[in-house]
């Protein structure tokens, strides 16, 4: 059975992006990159909103030739993985990806049980559907030192889990990752 991950690089303050939907001072530096590299490179299944998909999309064609190592493996992770993209608007996806139209815990969970690797989670919107149907399995926070004062939330409201600490580092530019574990 194949955990779900939630991964997600946000301000001190939790978010994603601030109040203009910017993200750019979330940008990784090499070592939180090859960090964030070591997490994909054991998921076989990404789930994505539309937004997240369409952000996340560039690494399918991004020229790389002169860019660092870390960005180049994260490619080819990306292009690698399956992907699921839950959109009503969408008329198509790239290689790899299936198009579903809803949510359905049904099929997440159909999914786990299945795999014999790790899936992730990604974009706040869509894991706040996987947190409220008792989905996650493990939560990876970056955390950057900026405060951004408003935006979108990395965690959903209204919804309670208990947490267990497995795992934190920190790098030299300041970042925090935290690895927890969803008590059962």
């Amino acid at each position: 059975m194949g955990n779900l991950i939630y991964a997600a690089i946000t301000s001190l303050d939790g978010y994603v992006n601030d109040a203009s939907g910017e993200f750019g001072w979330a940008a990784p530096d090499e070592e939180v990159h090859a960090a964030a590299n070591a997490l994909e490179r054991e998921v076989g299944t990404c789930l994505y909103g539309r937004r997240m998909y369409e952000v996340m999309r560039v690494w399918e064609s991004m020229d790389l030739t002169e860019e660092p190592a870390v960005m180049r493996e994260y490619a080819d992770l990306w292009r690698a993985s399956d992907k699921v993209v839950y959109s009503t608007t969408l008329a198509s996806v790239g290689e790899r990806t299936r198009l579903e139209r809803s949510w359905d815990p049904e099929v997440v969970r159909q999914l786990k049980d299945t795999s014999d690797r790790p899936l992730s989670i990604g974009g706040p919107g869509l894991a706040q559907h996987a947190f409220a149907d008792g989905l996650v399995d493990e939560v990876h926070l970056f955390l950057t030192p900026v405060v951004v004062g408003g935006g979108t939330r990395a965690l959903p409201d209204g919804v309670r889990l208990d947490l267990d600490l497995r795992d934190e580092g920190r790098f030299a530019g300041g970042v925090v990752h935290l690895h927890y574990e969803v008590r059962r």
